[in-house]
């Protein structure tokens, strides 16, 4: 196994974990639609071409689809030499789908050298750690919203865990309890580990200098808090101003390093941060 010190030399190339986001890319692959969470920020009704938020994607492809387009992308005269990270992040949560664990290991067999990456609420990362390590994944994004579990019955509808929907503050407890064991376990084995939180004002204000504090007592090199997108049931509120967020990230600068340059990727992006050409700009797969 990897040393922990050895996985964070190999993220140079990774553009959300230490690498050159001008000249390092990504490709994320839509092959995980179903959520075992209820996120209150959330909504994957529709897509649009020109639209970068979490949860959406112009069309879902199943892991033989998705090893198609790393092919289709890895031949591109420009992007091939670019794309350095192949990742998984939706439009759902990947761990709550077989066919992430399919498509990494398509991946891995074809093409070794990229870095396989995974972005998670959490939820069943305890249960899942062992079959990514056996895949290879390298490094991990934990989305964690709420350390108060008041905050985090205002942020989930619902959680749904070993048969159960639980609601309210029993289902942010399960919820933080695994995210914060599975992060802990993670970096122990070696992964690097980034913590998204996204800021919903008036909700969760008070919880980041908490989350960053607890995250890297348990392993994470760092942390990217994120503006809210107000839809779905946080349609009314406003979002954090940049100025807000700028605040917020300095002020936990000290405690674990910030990541400034997100833009709130799509689950089917691809190229470079900032410029990313969503899945729907390419030819369609064809799969016999």
């Amino acid at each position: 196994m990897s040393t922990p010190c050895a996985q964070r030399d190999s993220m140079q190339g990774h553009p959300c974990f230490g690498g050159d986001h001008r000249k390092n890319g990504r490709i994320h692959l839509p092959v995980a639609p179903a959520c075992n969470i209820k996120c209150n920020f959330c909504s994957r009704r529709h897509d649009c071409a020109n639209e970068s938020r979490p949860g959406v994607t112009s069309r879902l492809l199943t892991p033989a689809q998705a090893i198609e387009r790393v092919r289709e992308i890895a031949g591109h005269p420009t992007l091939g030499s670019l794309i350095k990270v192949v990742g998984i992040a939706g439009p759902g949560d990947p761990l709550a789908n077989e066919a992430t664990f399919e498509t990494f290991r398509l991946v891995r067999e074809e093409f070794p050298d990229r870095i396989l990456c995974l972005s998670t609420n959490g939820l069943e990362l305890p249960n899942a750690l062992d079959r990514l390590l056996d895949l290879g994944v390298r490094s991990l994004t934990v989305t964690i919203n709420a350390y108060d579990t008041r905050a985090g019955a205002q942020i989930y509808g619902w959680v749904f865990y070993q048969g159960r929907r639980l609601t309210g503050q029993e289902g942010a407890a399960v919820l933080m309890r695994n995210q914060l064991i599975g992060l802990e376990r993670a970096a122990k084995a070696g992964l690097v580990v980034k913590v998204n939180t996204v800021l919903v004002p008036g909700i969760n204000d008070g919880d980041v200098e908490r989350i960053a504090h607890e995250v890297k007592q348990r392993g994470a090199t760092i942390m990217n808090v994120m503006p809210l997108i107000p839809q779905a049931e946080f349609a009314h509120l406003a979002p954090p101003t940049p100025q807000r967020m700028e605040e917020v990230r300095s002020a936990n600068e000290c405690i674990i390093g910030q990541f400034r340059h997100c833009r709130q990727c799509r689950a089917d992006a691809i190229g470079l941060i900032g410029e990313t050409n969503p899945a729907s700009s390419w030819k369609p797969v064809q799969i016999n």
